[in-house]
């Protein structure tokens, strides 16, 4: 039977069946080395998690293990954590999607530096639920377990676990192992179900090759689902995937979600290009970048505060990334303080609004902060720009509204999609219909087409874009007082520094339909624009228009009126663009323009001819308006193009 992809051990090659009700989440260990975590997950699961041979030779934990534990309803993906101080990257990034923290202290030790920075660091990472196993109980008499129980009571008295339960244990007799679980059963009951609605997360921890199998990566499952032959993205590199096949605990499967461990088979991938960091998504869900906007926090127990443009180690997710810390609204954040900053990394990140993350000093020897994601992609913010740090404020809002609302406004021209309100503002990607739904209907929010595609852009946004285009075209028409449209990639293009030529045409779309422009797809002007013609200019426009309808359908053509014109023979064109702006003149072709009456009389004649299924030949409808031949070529092109007729072989019909 083939090996498993997690363990190395013996699995079944049938997807794993499981009741629809378990419940699947994931339980990190904490605490400082040789508290016996490792032992301890072995009492409770029957797994060694130490698997490399210098961790079995130095009888110490240097990377994070793996085990499960089934508990009636609820089934924990276990990860345990390395405790040395050296390997605190490591825990970090085995406490990536942890929902239950096991936090151990050794009844013969107590708290121990890694006690107190483990707990530091689960509180950074948002950790809301866990348990405190009292190891090595049997090594200690009543009175010290007593003592030792006060003192871990003392240390979490303002965190997370200060109401968690104490239980002692040991891995020698078998005490409070029972108990254990059902404290850990307790407490996992009372962690809220996440909705499966989410898009796929998955932050690489480790990485092997399995033999005739191929690369195969594996991490907790922080969001969402997947099933084998879907396809993913890769990041940062942004390449797609193919899941060939899942395991999750040992165990072949269809599909892994939220909360489990997952082994992933990906195809085309070789071993050297993956590494502990990299993430797998839904396509288009994470976006790579070096720049995070967040709310950051100062450990209390810091010596020194953070200062501005301070060198350190961002842990985010499974990565380890250098930064240089930007404090947006102060030039240091004191201990036990928060304030906003941007990160600037030396390597891109993936990450999500409200993430958490760890910050540690440039040498890795301490933890100095941590905090919250914001923006998950962020352009540079100008320092104690006070309205710009007003909106980053209303960022961590805890109306989904107001943080939606700020995403818009930070996705400036570029405009802003499902996508970017799922990642910046938390929402799940069902909710965001009702979520634009709303915004649009309080007037925060403009809905454009880009490309067949819906984008989204503030208010705010769109009215300078608006403003822009108005004044543009106000320019023109200034500098040519007759011409009465412009054309319109010409006028856009003069924009383009604003953003995608895209959301140009979506904003001028907007204003042809809300009638602040007229025109059409080739040619727009400004609605109240009226075209200043001088009194021989007027002179000469009747005179064309007159010339025009006496003409019927033989019309004189523009280049006859050029010695009657003069002096204003240039402004020729104009004056007929003007014409046919007022409804006198209707234009054929460039050299050919009906009087509106002429027009008129020429559909009511054509659709009498064709009425009932009826046809014509060129000929026809040349003896039927009384014309010649080089007239009724380009009006019958007129009227296919305008949707009147519809040309077969060599006969009109309607349209």
């Amino acid at each position: 039977m083939p090996t498993s992809f997690v363990t190395g051990r013996i699995f079944s090659t049938a997807p794993s069946s499981f009741c629809l009700s378990m419940r699947d989440l994931i339980l990190g260990t904490a605490g400082h080395i040789d508290h016996g975590k490792t032992a301890l997950v072995k009492a409770l699961t029957g797994t060694d998690c130490d698997r490399l041979p210098e961790e079995k030779a130095r009888g110490i934990t240097i990377d994070i293990g793996f085990a499960s534990l089934d508990l009636g309803e609820l089934r924990f993906g276990i990860v345990d954590c390395p405790g040395h101080e050296r390997f605190i990257k490591n825990m970090l990034a085995g406490a990536t999607g942890i929902d239950l923290a096991l936090l151990i202290v050794a009844a013969d030790d107590s708290i121990m530096p890694q006690t107190r920075e483990h707990l530091e660091i689960l509180r950074l990472l948002g950790l809301r639920h866990g348990v405190i196993a009292l190891t090595k109980a049997d090594l200690v008499d009543d009175a010290v377990r007593e003592l030792v129980t006060l003192e871990i009571r003392e240390l979490v008295k303002d965190t997370f676990l200060a109401e968690a339960p104490i239980v002692p244990t040991s891995v020698v007799t078998g005490s409070g192992i029972e108990e254990l679980k059902a404290a850990l059963a307790a407490e996992g009951t009372k962690i809220s179900r996440k909705d499966r609605a989410e898009w796929f997360r998955l932050a690489i921890d480790r990485a092997f090759v399995v033999q005739g199998h191929g690369t195969v990566v594996t991490g907790s499952a922080t969001a969402g689902s997947v099933k084998v032959g879907d396809e993913l993205e890769w990041l940062p590199s942004l390449q797609r995937v193919r899941v060939r096949s899942l395991h999750n605990h040992d165990q072949a499967a269809a599909e892994v979600h939220r909360g489990q461990r997952a082994a992933i088979n990906l195809a085309g991938i070789s071993l050297e290009q993956v590494s502990r960091g990299q993430e797998l998504a839904t396509p288009g869900f994470l976006v790579p970048t070096r720049c995070l906007t967040v709310r950051l926090n100062t450990l209390q127990g810091n010596r020194r505060p953070i200062k501005h443009r301070l060198e350190l180690r961002l842990h985010i997710g499974t990565a380890e990334v250098m930064a240089t810390v930007s404090l947006l609204d102060n030039d240091q954040i004191a201990p036990g303080q928060w304030g906003l900053a941007q990160l600037f990394l030396d390597e891109s990140v993936t990450a999500i609004w409200g993430q958490p993350f760890v910050l540690r000093d440039s040498s890795a020897e301490h933890t100095l902060g941590g905090g919250q994601v914001l923006q998950p992609v962020a352009d540079k913010v100008r320092r104690r720009h006070i309205e710009v740090l007003e909106r980053l404020e209303k960022l961590w809002s805890d109306d989904l509204a107001v943080r939606a609302e700020i995403v818009a406004w930070f996705g400036g021209f570029a405009g802003t999609t499902t996508a970017d309100f799922v990642r910046g503002a938390g929402t799940l990607p069902v909710e965001v219909s009702a979520l634009v739904e709303g915004m649009r209907d309080s007037g925060k929010l403009a809905e454009i087409s880009v490309s067949g595609k819906k984008l989204f852009l503030h208010v705010d946004r769109v009215t300078e874009i608006e403003s822009r285009i108005m004044e543009v075209l106000g320019t023109l028409h200034a500098q040519h007082p007759l011409m009465t449209t412009h054309d319109r990639q010409g006028v856009l293009s003069q924009l383009t520094y604003i953003g995608d030529e895209g959301v140009l045409q979506g904003v001028a779309e907007r204003l042809l339909q809300t009638k602040k422009l007229v025109g059409d797809a080739r040619r727009i002007a400004r609605a109240d624009f009226k075209p200043k013609l001088s009194a021989n200019q007027r002179k000469l426009k009747d005179h064309v228009v007159e010339a025009t309808r006496v003409g019927g359908f033989q019309p004189p053509e523009p280049a006859s009126f050029v010695a009657k014109a003069g002096g204003i023979a240039s402004s020729l064109k104009d004056i007929y663009e003007v014409a046919v702006a007022e409804g006198l003149l209707v234009r054929v072709t460039n050299e050919i323009y009906l009087h509106a009456d002429a027009s008129a009389e020429m559909l009511k004649r054509v659709k009498e001819k064709l009425a009932g299924g009826g046809s014509a030949t060129v000929a026809e409808i040349r003896d039927l308006l009384g014309t010649t031949r080089k007239y009724a070529i380009p009006l019958c092109e007129y009227l296919d193009r305008t949707g009147t007729t519809k040309r077969v072989g060599d006969l009109r019909l309607l349209a």
